[in-house]
């Protein structure tokens, strides 16, 4: 399918589930986000978790207690059904996917828009780097971490990060480009070794796909907007409603309007 489909185009072609992939490199210059759904009675734990992890959950909006618009960011979209696909946990476990989630929506959601590394890939690629899960037409390779979030309320778990292998001599680039973005997750975390933050084997992730490490390159890891999937894994709340990995809500917003040069 063609990446650069007008926004509208490309929210109606989800809207009647005829786009159900993975969005990186979809609608380029537009911000992309994760999302997360609670029953109002955990919104407030979920909002300080965000608050004292900002690298993997940094907040775009919070939608009004029972509206599924996020009135600051889509004014004209509606969270139940402008997503490719949904996860669906109950008591920590993935129970359903789905291509829209109007059956499970109630008057007591809180959705959680936070920023989403898909958002800096184009300006990478202005920047002359080539993001490996798009060459590939993959989904970007997710892994979590041995390092714990900071707990909040009855939330806790593990860090998850995304993946991006460059040469030696385009990390540092990388590394300035998308410290540019803090509202989407900013700069690495780590570069390097995988063992070092728990993973053994970056061709078995988490989530995604695993994408080809070349000769020579250097995997990349940004802290990932994946991190409340693995804190409902851990912290087994009766319902939570995520974005399947990679398939995120693509805002109105210009990812300029989060850069901060």
């Amino acid at each position: 399918m063609e990446r650069n489909l007008d926004l509208g185009e490309l929210r109606s072609l989800v809207r009647k589930n005829e786009f159900t992939g993975p969005t990186a490199g979809f609608a380029p210059g537009h911000t992309q986000a994760n999302l997360v759904i609670l029953p109002n009675a955990l919104a407030y734990d979920f909002l300080l978790f965000c608050q004292r992890n900002p690298k993997p959950c940094p907040l775009i909006e919070v939608t009004d207690i029972g509206s599924p618009v996020p009135k600051l960011t889509a004014p004209f979209a509606d969270l139940r059904f402008d997503l490719p696909k949904y996860w669906i946990y109950k008591k920590g476990i993935p129970v359903e996917e789905l291509t829209d989630i109007g059956a499970y929506w109630k008057d007591d959601m809180v959705a959680f828009l936070i920023g989403c590394s898909f958002t800096f890939e184009n300006p990478l690629i202005e920047n002359g780097l080539v993001i490996r899960h798009i060459e590939e037409n993959r989904n970007v390779p997710m892994y979590i971490t041995n390092i714990p979030c900071q707990p909040a309320g009855v939330f806790q778990g593990n860090l998850v990060v995304s993946m991006r292998p460059f040469l030696a001599a385009d990390v540092i680039r990388a590394v300035q480009v998308t410290s540019r973005f803090p509202a989407v997750h900013g700069s690495p975390i780590h570069i390097g070794n995988p063992e070092e933050i728990g993973i053994q084997n970056l061709a078995k992730p988490d989530f995604g796909d695993p994408v080809t490490v070349k000769e020579g390159e250097i995997p990349v890891f940004w802290a990932c907007g994946v991190t409340p999937q693995s804190v409902a894994m851990s912290s087994k709340p009766d319902l939570m409603i995520t974005h399947a990995p990679g398939h995120m809500f693509i805002t109105d917003v210009k990812d300029s309007g989060y850069s901060i040069l």
